[in-house]
């Protein structure tokens, strides 16, 4: 039987625009991945890598028209957001391989012999190597920052793995694209082109996962599909590390002093965070707790003015715009909602941004209104009314993992004075990163920063954004009484390479 095709769509009209692959096989996968495998020796230089990470910056970077106008006709996020999203995934394969070459991420340690030490300490040299071949899972709704050459596969480059990339189906010309751009920073730099490998097709995802020599994976999605490839993970005979980033509520919380201080511009910042990228962001804030009375309907006015002059918009596929029509429908029929603007269908492919509003008391017995307190992926937030705090403290201890939450503070507050400091506390259980007076969308790439978060907004306690992203696809290995003509130059007494370590206790840069 011949493989399926694989086509390109148009969002924007729900058409075919080409065939640009075939499904991968069972073979095909099994080819790539051993295509990969055998890649990991040309990797395995620093130096090598990092050139060959600034190579395919530079070449995506000069393909950038060709690759914003590919990305926009898969997508229909617009070539201003695009343009901006390739830069940032080119400005993160360039850190990285700033990362590879201050080796810092090797993390060494050594520790000569202490005979008087209780029990004594044996000469140890301590470090960390690759682990081998990583399975990428692209995400829908970031084609360069979370797909091909976006943060799973740039890191796990750097940390010396190749990579066997699947693609997602709402972007697959794009992908194949970027996944040749790559190829080619490779072979500039003497690389085997398999060391960024990709397939098409549901089922080569689930062969991708299930490959003895895969050793470990990297997913940005949704909770359901998330889950099955962590249980596929996890169910294999040698199980391997799986890093999911599946589903998230972001929450918002507005103490009453800040709504009485700004209200107008708490609601004007919440419309736009909320109906950015059409609502299609990770970090979009889904549930926003805000105080009932005069303060409180001042927001709501503001954050529905804002949203009622928002444009209709164009999800990423016909499917996701079913299910956010349906979505939205199932939750404005829950007793108490209302909708001060309607979210909602605009002809037969758009759609409109809209705000849902219930009393707090609804979210915090269970029930049907625990449909609230899951994520909705599109223009749509729910706006919780709260008339004390113990109405706000018992919905926050009904919330699962996120990957953010945020409090809205006043100027007192947020110099110290008032309840400030334990609402943080409060919310720092329930996310990977915590805001105060910002909003969630917009994820820096910097060394302190962490996208990731309590399950289900990730499957694990590593993040995918930031310099530290790179630990996921290492392990740490010990070498103890080792000659040191053995060892390899990392882990050496003069420090041949000039690593920053910790040797005999003190941090030597």
């Amino acid at each position: 039987m011949a493989a399926a095709p694989v086509w390109s769509v148009d969002p924007r009209t729900g058409k075919r625009r080409e065939q640009v692959a075939a499904e991968a096989t069972a073979e095909d996968v099994d080819a790539a991945v051993r295509a990969a495998h055998e890649a990991r020796g040309p990797l395995a230089g620093r130096a090598v890598r990092a050139a060959f990470l600034r190579t395919a910056a530079a070449l995506l970077e000069a393909d950038r028209d060709r690759l914003v106008g590919a990305a926009d006709a898969e997508t229909a996020l617009g070539p201003a957001r695009l343009t901006g999203e390739l830069a940032r995934t080119c400005y993160q394969l360039r850190a990285f391989a700033d990362i590879v070459d201050e080796g810092a991420f090797l993390d060494v340690i050594i520790d000569h012999p202490d005979d008087t030490a209780t029990p004594p300490v044996p000469d140890l040299r301590r470090y960390k190597v690759p682990l081998g071949v990583v399975a990428v899972y692209s995400a829908s709704n970031f084609p360069f920052a979370f797909s091909v050459a976006g943060g799973d596969t740039a890191s796990a480059l750097a940390a010396g793995c190749p990579v066997v990339v699947k693609a997602h189906p709402d972007h697959p010309a794009l992908s194949e694209l970027v996944a040749e751009v790559l190829r080619t920073a490779a072979a500039r730099h003497g690389i085997p082109e398999g060391v960024a490998g990709l397939v098409h097709g549901l089922e080569a995802g689930v062969e991708l996962i299930k490959h003895p020599l895969v050793t470990a994976a990297g997913f940005t999605g949704s909770v359901r599909g998330g889950r099955a490839l962590f249980d596929a993970a996890a169910a294999r005979p040698v199980p391997i590390p799986f890093h999911g980033e599946l589903g998230s509520l972001n929450p918002v919380l507005v103490t009453e002093a800040a709504a009485a201080e700004r209200a107008e511009a708490i609601g004007a910042g919440l419309a736009g965070s909320m109906t950015l990228g059409t609502g299609q962001f990770c970090v979009k804030p889904g549930l926003v707790l805000v105080p009932a009375g005069a303060h409180g309907d001042r927001l709501v006015k503001s954050l529905a003015d804002a949203v009622g002059g928002t444009a209709p918009g164009v999800l990423l596929d016909h499917r996701m715009r079913d299910n956010f029509l349906a979505g939205v429908a199932e939750r404005a029929r829950l007793e108490g909602v209302e909708s001060p603007v309607a979210p909602g269908a605009d002809g037969e492919h758009a759609v409109r941004a809209g705000v849902l509003t219930v009393p707090a008391r609804r979210l915090t017995a269970g029930g049907a209104h625990d449909l609230l307190l899951e994520e909705c992926f599109g223009p749509v937030t729910v706006v919780a009314r709260y008339a004390d705090e113990s109405e706000v403290t018992a919905v926050l201890s009904r919330l699962p993992g996120n990957l953010s939450a945020t409090v809205q503070l006043s100027a007192e507050e947020a110099a110290g004075q008032g309840r400030g400091a334990q609402l943080l506390a409060e919310l720092t259980p329930l996310a990977g990163r915590v805001l105060v007076n910002g909003w969630p969308t917009g994820v820096a790439v910097a060394p302190a920063q962490h996208h990731g978060g309590p399950y289900p907004a990730t499957t694990s306690t590593s993040t995918s954004v930031g310099g530290t992203a790179i630990e996921r696809w290492m392990r740490p290995v010990a070498y103890q009484n080792a000659p040191e003509a053995l060892l390899p130059p990392e882990l050496r007494d003069d420090n041949p390479l000039g690593l920053p370590r910790r040797f005999n206790g003190r941090l030597e840069r």
